[in-house]
């Protein structure tokens, strides 16, 4: 079932034509949502994570959108699914109304929520191989609208097609100081002995839920120290461990890049944390 507005809809419904603004100018943006029977995990981030997006993007937030409406309009979409004792992806697309050139824009939206089935209710660690390389066609604009998860995904969308082409699970992306970024599907972090690294912010990275709760999880654990600079292509064959993270996945160990094989001993350690975390936000 989609939930458009409200409104709960059958999936076969036609909904947009030409003018949508999300569709002819990715004008819209999206927050992904695990829930797990009926809980929506993180959910509170997960809110606070939109509302600001739609601030910075100008859109007019509705005045009943509250946390609560965000968890009713979740969970009527889930149950209307049929879904109530699953583990559900659900993905809340908010775009803008308005006509059909750039500058016939209103700060009106409207939202769309949509799920999938996910296999588990928690996290796991992958056991199977997850090749990388850098991807150097196009960058990552070091700005604050990189931190935001759009609906123009052409970067990646590209990157894609050349990780499938070339055999990778991933890619690597960076940003005009060739810095690296992320990667195709979530946010990297970096292992060196008890020194563990993610890209800043102000690098282009996604500001997501789930590097936010890393993050702390990771401060918060002995010996474990925290950093969050710029990491450059030459120290990813240095390090002992690169995982990629995600609301969908959890934790995703990279098992390779160029020459170098990686462990995933750390990255089981903190996907344990982050499961236990993720439990106690019910």
């Amino acid at each position: 079932m989609l939930n458009y507005n409200g409104a709960l809809l059958s999936d076969a419904t036609d909904l947009f034509d030409h003018t949508n603004r999300g569709f002819r100018f990715g004008d819209a943006l999206f927050e992904e949502v695990r829930i797990i029977h009926e809980q929506p995990i993180f959910l509170e981030a997960h809110y606070f994570r939109l509302m600001a997006a739609m601030r910075m993007l100008r859109m007019e937030i509705p005045m009943n959108f509250t946390m609560e409406y965000l968890e009713e309009q979740l969970l009527n979409t889930i149950r209307a699914s049929g879904w109530e004792t699953s583990p559900v992806l659900a993905r809340i697309t908010f775009f803008r109304k308005g006509g059909i050139e750039i500058n016939e824009v209103s700060d009106e939206v409207a939202f769309l929520i949509a799920g999938k089935v996910l296999a588990s209710p928690f996290y796991t660690l992958s056991s199977s191989p997850y090749p990388v390389e850098l991807y150097k066609d196009f960058y990552v604009n070091a700005d604050l609208l990189s931190n935001l998860d759009s609906c123009n995904k052409l970067l990646n969308t590209l990157a894609s097609i050349y990780a499938k082409e070339n055999g990778y699970a991933d890619c690597l992306l960076i940003n005009g100081n060739k810095n690296v970024v992320a990667s195709i599907y979530g946010n990297l972090f970096l292992v060196s002995g008890n020194s563990i690294k993610t890209p800043p912010l102000q690098d282009g990275c996604p500001n997501s839920v789930i590097r936010k709760e890393l993050i702390a999880i990771i401060q918060a654990s002995d010996p474990f120290e925290l950093h969050e600079d710029a990491i450059s292509p030459f120290e990813l064959q240095k390090a002992d461990e690169l995982f990629v993270v995600n609301v969908k996945d959890g934790i995703l160990p990279i098992t390779k890049y160029r020459k170098k094989e990686y462990t995933a001993t750390v990255a089981g350690n903190l996907l344990g944390k982050l499961n236990a975390k993720a439990r106690l936000s019910n």
